[in-house]
């Protein structure tokens, strides 16, 4: 199957956080790290299933969707938390705009998992495996977390990659790769093979991807209908189905945390003003205006601030998002401890061929300008064409790396 797949480029990547809510509650708390960690239940911890377990708790057998009960007996020492959902989310967040950054089909499966398709994207940031590599690192910087992911011709494929090697994995399987892998596989490895299926299958002697491959298609169908074509196509290899991205966002953001905290407030403009580039240029790729700016700041205690303004007129361009930004920074007296993170972004976003014209709207000039930035950066790549401002930030950046 091998010579089927052969000519298939490797432009699905998988990636899954490993250990997500465990990972976070770990991070955010240090003393709880390389410890046995369960997120999920009530405060008490005494209903409700695990959402997650750190890898320290796998070891004792604890699991997702286990009853908080039976993890406790299987547990006993270890650290219980109810999770928190808006921090999750909120890393999530982070990590997705990373993904966005690279290409605009991303799949999402879950807050902490997604399927990327790369074709397209080579000539700007390199081949498969490089981009890959690129944003594993920069998850890793980012947010602290790491990922595991798979590279692969199919999404099964690069989902079954993701797995192989947790945590902190990277995997790629070529086309040629895949009958080694598959196999010898049990068949309950496959996906949509529940435990009914693998019993029903087990049952007729069919205990590995090998022995279920000898299993005539019709056969297959008849037993199990449409999961049965399905079956007989994954035990192959073969997965047409493509990355289902959805247009429908409700806002753009881009946010930096600081491995050392800011107080020189030229540094913290240079840094917005770079996010405000960033989310402007994924705003005008997806064609959108946005109607109110806002922007997030956070100290070392974590203390958290969001502040908004809701524009007259819809913007797309750098200079309002980054001019409102900094306003607003200015006008709430946001400077007032050391900065450990700052954001910014647009919401309430709409179509601007949909959008009517305005005596007090961006001229032609300024809307050509913007595009001839957009076109030479999408050729040359996003350091191509800097404002003098982003040179001080590439200082502070250089000079942070070095330190």
């Amino acid at each position: 199957m091998g010579d089927l797949n052969k000519n298939i480029e490797l432009n699905i990547m998988h990636v899954d956080m490993d250990a997500f809510f465990a990972s976070v509650e770990q991070l955010d708390d240090p003393s709880i790290r390389g410890k046995p960690v369960i997120v999920g239940g009530t405060a008490l911890g005494k209903r409700g299933v695990v959402s997650t377990a750190s890898y320290e708790a796998r070891k004792y057998g604890v699991h997702s969707a286990m009853p908080i009960i039976k993890a406790k007996k299987l547990c006993p020492h270890g650290i219980y938390v109810p999770g928190r959902h808006h921090r999750y989310a909120e890393i999530s967040d982070n990590i997705f705009e990373i993904f966005y950054n690279y290409t605009p089909l991303v799949e999402k499966i879950s807050i902490d998992e997604a399927f990327l398709d790369l074709t397209g994207c080579h000539r700007l940031f390199g081949d498969t495996i490089s981009i890959g590599k690129k944003i594993k690192n920069e998850v890793k910087e980012r947010t602290g977390l790491t990922a595991s992911v798979g590279i692969a011709p199919n999404k099964f494929m690069a989902k079954m990659a993701s797995d192989m090697e947790k945590p902190d994995g990277f995997v790629v399987i070529k086309s040629d790769e895949i009958d080694k892998i598959l196999i010898p596989l049990p068949v309950g490895k496959l996906w949509g093979v529940g435990k009914k299926t693998e019993k029903i299958l087990r049952e007729k002697g069919i205990k590995t991807v090998g022995m279920l491959r000898k299993i005539p298609r019709s056969d297959l169908e008849k037993m199990f209908g449409k999961l049965g074509l399905r079956l007989y196509n994954l035990a192959r290899g073969i997965d047409n189905r493509n990355i289902e991205s959805f247009s429908s966002v409700k806002s753009i953001s881009h946010e930096a945390t600081f491995s050392s905290s800011l107080e020189d407030i030229d540094k913290i403009y240079a840094v917005l003003l770079e996010l405000s580039q960033k989310v402007v240029r994924r705003l005008r790729k997806k064609q959108m205006k946005g109607s109110t700016v806002f922007i997030k700041i956070r100290y070392d205690n974590f203390e958290t601030f969001n502040r908004s303004l809701t524009l007259k007129n819809p913007a797309d361009d750098v200079d309002t998002v980054y001019r409102v930004g900094k306003s607003l920074m200015e006008e709430n007296n946001l400077f007032k401890k050391p900065v450990r993170l700052v954001g910014i972004g647009l919401e309430s976003l709409t179509d601007k061929n949909q959008q009517q014209l305005s005596l007090f709207s961006s001229s032609d000039s300024e809307e050509r300008l913007s595009t001839t930035i957009d076109n030479i950066k999408d050729r040359f790549g996003e350091k191509s064409i800097r404002r003098a401002r982003n040179l001080y930030y590439e200082v502070y950046e250089q000079k942070n790396k070095q330190d």
